[in-house]
């Protein structure tokens, strides 16, 4: 009995060392647990500190850019005013040729019969107009800015020329609703014989 009792007290032993062992292990296990959690919420933390700062920071770019855009848009609307102002522009025509006359076709849209100036020469017509900016009819709106430009502004010139010449004096000219038709006679100079002496 004596040596079941030493092996009982041994068994307890061994338990006890066994259950110390095993409950270090845990306590163990649980600190290198809370360590990773630990490390995983700073990791977390940061990467939602970079990724607000990051959101941040694209919308600032993002909001630059198309600050940006907008002033290259205005520049290019500015520049493609400035050359439309500075060159003339051509008049849009049609032209209809019948045997003793030619018939021409001329848009002005916006612009009243006495803002037009026609000049005939002996075989050619020029067409002048001056357009004015839409934003300029707007002179009583202080804030008025263009957004687009698409009209024709400034001069507008165009010259038609003619195989034949034209009877100056008979070109006729009517204004309809922003259009002008133009009727010109071709100069028939009748043949005649000629005798020789």
């Amino acid at each position: 009995m004596v040596e079941e009792d030493i092996l009982e007290t041994k068994m307890n032993e061994r338990k006890e060392k066994f259950q110390e062992k095993k409950e270090k292990a845990e306590e163990k296990v649980d600190e290198k647990i809370n360590e990773k959690k630990d490390k995983y919420e700073e990791r977390k933390e940061k990467g939602k500190v970079y990724s607000e700062k990051f959101v941040t920071d694209l919308n600032t770019t993002i909001d630059e850019l198309k600050e940006n855009l907008k002033n290259m848009q205005k520049y290019a609307d500015d520049k493609i005013n400035e050359y439309k102002n500075a060159t003339v522009s051509n008049l849009a025509v049609d032209l209809i040729e019948a045997d003793d006359i030619y018939y021409l076709k001329v848009a002005v849209p916006g612009l009243s019969k006495d803002e037009v100036e026609i000049e005939a020469g002996d075989n050619d017509i020029v067409i002048t107009a001056t357009f004015k900016p839409f934003v300029e009819e707007l002179e009583d709106v202080e804030d008025a800015k263009i957004i687009a430009s698409e009209l024709t502004t400034g001069r507008c010139s165009k010259t038609v020329r003619f195989e034949n010449s034209i009877e100056v004096e008979k070109i006729k000219a009517k204004y309809s609703t922003g259009v002008i038709l133009i009727t010109i006679p071709k100069l028939i100079i009748p043949k005649h014989k000629v005798t020789v002496e």
